[in-house]
């Protein structure tokens, strides 16, 4: 099959607009962590074993380098649940969920100058955070290209049970809360409150109501994917593919 010149660029600009959903999403996780109110789901685990190494217990790697390593080992686990049904295009997961670390690591630094002294600032944190998160969600999701690591495994766990996606969601959600809080007590020897908290369970939540909100209004992100950015056209025709006239 022939791949157009049309094909490359989109392709091209779909995972340009990934990285930026990306580099948002990182931004509200970011944000949940430096609450202190309770990380979510997906950096719990690296958020605790970030902590040890901060009290020399593991090496003293970031919490974007020890993501990494939770994706690779996501990604692993995919491999040996589906076996021959793996499709070696899923590795690109490795590449996306690498990126994902190092933007984790960059706003983790841009977000620690700001306030979390009082309760207040934490909430607003949180709040922040969750909403910022739900938001890239909702446009990553838009992108299609494939999933991240977490989410992959959960496909994974889905296509060989059998079982309805959000139940693997919740079950998948559960034991990475579970295995944090036990890592807490393993490394600290005390519940891990600033890992798994309040704020923890209100990003479950919360995160899947706002991209729900959202989603119906994402046209303008649709308009966005099926621009080809050009050189002649780039700077009046992407402000008129976003906003086009309307008739009448």
């Amino acid at each position: 099959m022939k791949i157009t010149k049309d094909q490359i660029i989109g392709f091209i600009w779909q995972h340009v607009l990934l990285l930026f959903s990306m580099f948002f999403m990182t931004l509200g996780v970011a944000l949940c962590v430096r609450s202190n109110l309770g990380s979510g789901v997906i950096s719990s685990i690296p958020m605790s074993f970030t902590l040890a190494g901060e009290a020399g217990i593991t090496p003293g790697w970031t919490i974007g380098g020890y993501t990494n390593i939770m994706n690779v080992i996501l990604v692993m686990a995919q491999i040996l649940i589906l076996r021959r049904r793996f499709e070696p295009i899923q590795l690109f997961q490795l590449l996306v969920g690498f990126v994902f670390g190092c933007f984790l690591d960059i706003n983790m630094w841009l977000t620690s100058y700001l306030p979390y002294d009082t309760l207040v600032c934490q909430i607003i944190a949180q709040l922040m955070g969750a909403t910022i998160l739900g938001c890239a969600v909702a446009a990553e999701i838009r992108c299609g290209s494939v999933t991240m690591p977490g989410e992959g495994i959960q496909v994974a766990i889905a296509c060989v049970t059998g079982k309805p996606f959000p139940i693997v969601k919740i079950m998948v959600d559960t034991t990475l809360v579970v295995l944090a809080v036990i890592s807490g007590f393993c490394f600290f020897g005390s519940w891990p409150w600033t890992v798994v908290g309040p704020g923890t369970l209100f990003a479950m939540f919360y995160v899947g109501y706002v991209v729900k909100l959202v989603n119906p209004h994402l046209g303008w992100f649709d308009r966005l994917l099926a621009y080809r950015p050009g050189f002649r056209r780039y700077i009046y025709g992407l402000a008129r593919f976003i906003y086009p006239k309307k008739e009448g």
